[in-house]
């Protein structure tokens, strides 16, 4: 066996490991792909010169000998308070859990809406939410790469999805609060940037509609989803001359926030104001009073994906698939009945 000088994990190359072992790179990845063919002498070798260098195989060494590689990559578009939002945590713990169940590699990369992805080790890509990078998908689609898209109903691209129904969901938050009685009914939205929360306003009006209650614009708030700018709207909500006595919330941390503010101005939950959010976030259960939210099913959501994608990095063939998933109202303690 060839002699070379030991070096520290962080430097020690498949190189490094063949030429420790007297053998080929393409050996060494055989044995590390754990090839039948690999003469048993060769494979003694390379595993003691992988023992000897505390070599890690890396991806890309892995693809030597397979032509594929396991990495999947998670596109995440950068918004304001992504680190602290519950849909990105879940998505990425969910997404991580399943990866790991089946061996795969997940790489996150969030990125701007205009920069160029570099992925070439990644065997597949799943974009959460497609906000502004549409481009990045194209690409990504250009260079046969398979990819999945998910939070965000694509029919203008020939690309799999995984969507929530964010119109039925918000249709069914503003049933419940018009069949306990409520009028003026007010809606918090989300970033209009972003499709689910375009979809969540669309369900508010259709649900007003339907139980044939005319909108009222001074009823509807804009955000960018922030807990900032949702306490800003909860004080103008509860100074307004002719105030709403219910509120559909476009994410549960800012109706968390709304609920804060109520009671910071000496004003009662469900009392004073009713409140519905959107995620069943798990801090909607801990406050003094438990969040009456619409349950989107992030994990279910997270779990085809990675299914869906790796059927694709299988060789899977056919046209892209859409999957709608379906929400569910749950209800709590934040609403009541009016006469």
């Amino acid at each position: 066996m060839t002699r070379v000088k030991k070096t520290s994990s962080t430097t020690v190359s498949i190189e490094d490991v063949a030429r420790l072992a007297g053998v080929s790179i393409t050996t060494v990845s055989r044995v590390l792909n754990k090839f039948s063919s690999v003469k048993e002498k060769n494979r003694v070798k390379v595993l003691s010169a992988i023992k000897e260098l505390h070599y890690q195989p890396s991806v890309l060494a892995q693809r030597l000998a397979t032509g594929k590689s396991n990495v999947v990559a998670l596109i995440v578009p950068r918004y304001e308070g992504i680190f602290y939002s519950f849909y990105a945590l879940e998505l990425i713990r969910g997404i991580g859990t399943i990866c790991e169940s089946l061996k795969l590699d997940l790489l996150l990369h969030i990125t701007e809406a205009n920069a160029p992805l570099n992925l070439k080790g990644a065997g597949g890509i799943i974009f959460a939410d497609v906000i502004g990078n549409r481009q990045q998908l194209l690409d990504a689609l250009a260079t046969g790469t398979p990819c999945v898209v998910i939070n965000n109903h694509v029919t203008d691209i020939d690309v799999s999805c995984i969507s929530i129904d964010n119109t039925g969901g918000a249709e069914s938050a503003v049933n419940y609060l018009i069949g306990l009685g409520h009028r003026r009914i007010a809606h918090i939205t989300g970033d209009l940037i972003t499709q689910a929360a375009g979809q969540r306003l669309e369900g508010y009006k259709r649900a007003l509609k339907k139980g044939g209650i005319e909108a009222n614009p001074d009823y509807i708030f804009k955000t960018d989803y922030s807990r900032g700018q949702a306490r800003q709207i909860a004080e103008r909500l509860i100074e307004m001359d002719n105030p709403a006595s219910a509120v559909f919330v476009a994410s549960d941390s800012m109706a968390l926030e709304v609920m804060t503010v109520v009671k910071e101005l000496g004003r009662d939950v469900p009392g004073d104001l009713s409140i519905v959010g959107f995620d069943d976030n798990p801090s909607g259960l801990y406050g003094s009073v438990a969040l009456t939210t619409v349950r989107q099913p992030l994990l279910k959501m997270a779990h085809e994906a990675v299914k869906e994608l790796t059927l694709l990095m299988g060789g899977k063939k056919g046209g892209a698939r859409k999957f709608v998933l379906p929400t569910e109202l749950v209800v709590r303690e934040s609403c009541r009945t009016i006469a």
